[in-house]
């Protein structure tokens, strides 16, 4: 059963998604205005896929709060990024430079006011970063980011990435740690079913010292994982 439904979520996902990435960049070009809810609605057919096809059950623990934040998100699997959009209102998710060369989504995922991270250019790519975080603060949306800068397995507790405490600092806005535990469930490969939790931790306040909110950070977004040593 494991099987059938892991080949009915690849089919039913993939095509959707070339479908809908399709429809989204040539928007882009024709009906601006469209892009957004074609991007919410490829997050929405995945979450369809995951709960109808998969047979896995989401779920939220905590309390968001009002407002901007800068959300800083559990990366376990490719869940949390794809679900980005359909858990969070028109996030801006900072997400590394490479993934907007890929065809259809590049273009699509610029228009829908991602922010991209170009690690190897510096000041430059600081600069832009700023520019596209403080357009969407005054735009409403949250800013979401992967602290730890790639996909960390279920258990493992890595440090965070110094881009975290740079955007912490330069966007003064609360951080919400998100802890997600999609790792056991949502494999590369086969996904079983299960329960994903997102788990919405204490916000903490702007302006503290780097070596504090890293801390905090750090243990919030593991509070799904068994405790292990770094």
């Amino acid at each position: 059963m494991m099987i059938l439904r892991n080949i009915a979520f690849y089919i039913a996902f993939y095509i959707g998604s070339l479908l809908i990435s399709a429809c989204a960049a040539a928007a882009t070009y024709i009906r601006p205005q469209w892009v957004r809810p074609l991007c919410d609605t490829w997050s929405d057919w995945h979450h369809w896929c995951c709960t109808r096809l998969l047979g896995l059950k989401i779920v939220e623990t905590g309390k968001r709060p009002d407002g901007p934040a800068l959300y800083a998100i559990k990366h376990e699997s490719y869940f949390e990024a794809i679900a980005m959009a359909h858990t969070f209102d028109h996030p801006a998710g900072v997400a590394k430079a490479e993934l907007f060369e890929l065809p259809f989504w590049g273009r699509a995922g610029l228009a829908y006011g991602l922010i991209p991270v170009a690690r190897d250019q510096g000041a430059t790519a600081l600069r832009a970063m700023l520019k596209a975080g403080k357009k969407a603060i005054a735009d409403d949306r949250p800013i979401v980011i992967f602290p730890e800068g790639t996909r960390v397995p279920h258990g493992e507790h890595r440090k965070l990435r110094s881009g975290f405490a740079g955007l912490y600092k330069l966007f003064k806005l609360p951080v919400v740690p998100v802890a997600v535990n999609s790792g056991p469930v949502y494999g590369p490969f086969l996904k079983n079913k299960g329960t994903i939790t997102w788990h919405f931790g204490e916000v903490i306040e702007p302006g503290l010292p780097r070596e504090e909110v890293e801390r905090r950070v750090h243990e919030a977004i593991n509070a799904l994982n068994a405790p292990q040593a770094d």
